[in-house]
């Protein structure tokens, strides 16, 4: 399945007094990005939820590459690093929509938890998503 990157328009909040994004909002493009990434495989988060998993973030990286300004449009590619049902760590590229630099590269650690905070196996409590997750992200 081929996803398009997610487009993030930098908005004049999010920056400080000289314009510049503050690094703290690189983590929420991320998060943008990966339900961007759930809507688009036809497997909300919303429906994750519903389905009685939760998917929590046990970790969270990002390399800062080049300064972001307001009104910059930034492109978030993401792909999978490692997957096997239970836990998953997703890479993002953000890049300058308009001139192609690469801006940042970040990665964020998953599992997968069912009510109880109990660890759950994709493989077998949600054989749907498994498929779509391991589908686009082993591609």
């Amino acid at each position: 399945m081929d996803i398009k990157p997610y487009e993030h328009h930098v908005h004049y909040y999010e920056t400080d007094k000289m314009g510049v994004a503050h690094h703290s909002n690189f983590i929420r493009w991320m998060e943008e990005a990966r339900v961007y990434l759930m809507s688009e495989i036809g497997f909300s988060y919303k429906r994750l939820e519903e389905e009685g998993i939760i998917s929590p973030v046990t970790g969270v990286e990002c390399d800062y590459k080049v300064m972001v300004n307001f009104d910059d449009t930034v492109l978030i590619d993401v792909s999978e690093e490692f997957y096997n049902g239970i836990k998953m760590t997703i890479k993002y590229t953000m890049t300058n929509k308009a001139t192609g630099k690469l801006l940042a590269v970040g990665k964020s650690r998953h599992c997968f938890l069912n009510n109880e905070g109990r660890l759950v196996n994709l493989k077998k409590s949600c054989p749907e998503l498994n498929e779509k997750l391991y589908g686009i992200l082993k591609e």
